[in-house]
């Protein structure tokens, strides 16, 4: 009767893993008819603005709930908030960390967020996207060319501008850095505005914005772990979703090469919100399903070493050095950058490497990275 009992349960599990792979594909199928339906002009920014011209309204477009992908506009509102300082920010999201994410962020006003699963909270999704349409703004943008959502949510709103984010060729050919998707929404405005408006020509980094408090918090989070007062810190992530996941064995061999190399510093684990470690907890290991806490912990660390996730951005929003492990996400859209951080594609780099690179960042070599 077990056997049976389990066998059906399976069986369930399976059939409403397959219904809810058929509503996401119709659902994928119905917003791309409908960005291709809807959008047919785009009304963006002239490169002449009015004489006096100030943003006072601006509305994000990023309806996704993906902690990396959420933490990745961060440079955008950085961006508005130097250039544009009386202009207010909404954004237009999913899920339920956008206002954690964007808590100390003070140009940002009101925060739309889209249920997660829209079929099951079918009034609330409604309800978001008729509110969206009751404001008006100076200039909506979408923040990702590919987001059939984000588009739509542009045609929709009320504004007197509109950035659908298109590729702009010149710029793709002119500056290296074009296709990281935190940097591309900055430079496609600036090259629509007034560049007497441009107070900086680097790109904003990613920046979750930690407060003091929360600072001095995760510091003494992390000195509860810290075995070695006088060694530095290097921190370990070592999940990651799908084939971004680097095995058991990469891991493994990969920690006992820091080991080798790095016995009297202190390296530590931080685990993702499944509780599981691909180098089985040899580590210690630290736990918490706070990201602003998760974020604070990086924080007090000398380095953090970790696969293309949304932890890794979220290492990256702490500014600590983030050493990004790449082998099939494109390291040119996702990499980490300020603070000493930088991509590492494992396909041509070997733990011999990464070790090298580590010494370098910790300034133990001359860094030839």
């Amino acid at each position: 009767a077990a056997a049976k009992a389990s066998a059906a349960a399976m069986l369930a599990a399976e059939a409403a893993a397959d219904m809810s792979k058929s509503i996401n594909y119709y659902r994928r199928r119905i917003t791309r008819y409908l960005t291709s339906t809807l959008i047919k002009t785009k009304n963006e920014i002239p490169v002449d603005l009015p004489e006096g011209f100030e943003f006072k309204k601006i509305l994000i477009s990023r309806p996704n709930h993906r902690l990396g992908n959420l933490l990745l506009i961060t440079p955008i509102l950085e961006e508005i908030a130097i250039n544009y300082p009386n202009c207010k920010v909404d954004i237009f999201a999913k899920g339920g960390l956008a206002n954690i994410l964007f808590s100390e962020y003070k140009n940002v006003n009101t925060i739309y967020e889209l249920p997660r699963k829209p079929f099951k909270a079918i009034i609330k999704y409604l309800w978001i996207w008729i509110k969206l349409k009751s404001k008006s703004y100076d200039l909506v943008i979408n923040v990702v060319q590919g987001s059939s959502s984000g588009k739509i949510a542009v045609k929709i709103a009320n504004a007197k501008y509109k950035l659908y984010n298109t590729t702009i060729e010149t710029l793709k050919n002119s500056i290296s850095d074009y296709s990281h998707m935190a940097k591309n929404t900055v430079y496609n405005l600036r090259n629509l505005v007034d560049k007497s408006s441009i107070k900086t020509n680097t790109v904003p980094c990613l920046d979750l914005k930690l407060s003091l408090d929360e600072l001095e918090k995760g510091k003494v989070l992390l000195d509860k772990y810290i075995q070695n007062k006088k060694g530095k810190t290097i921190l370990l992530f070592t999940y990651a979703t799908g084939a971004k996941c680097y095995s058991k064995d990469w891991w493994n061999n990969f920690y006992n090469s820091l080991i080798n190399e790095f016995n009297d510093y202190n390296i530590i684990e931080i685990l993702p919100v499944e509780n599981v470690s691909q180098i089985n907890f040899k580590a210690p290991s630290f736990y918490s399903k706070d990201v602003r806490e998760i974020a604070a912990f990086i924080a007090n660390a000398d380095i953090f070493i970790g696969a293309d996730s949304g932890i890794m951005h979220l290492a990256s929003a702490s500014l600590t050095t983030t050493l990004g492990l790449f082998s099939r996400t494109n390291p040119m859209i996702y990499q980490p950058y300020c603070n000493n951080s930088m991509a590492i594609d494992t396909r041509i780099k070997n733990h011999n490497d990464i070790v090298e690179i580590i010494k370098s960042k910790l300034g133990l070599v001359y860094d030839l990275a």
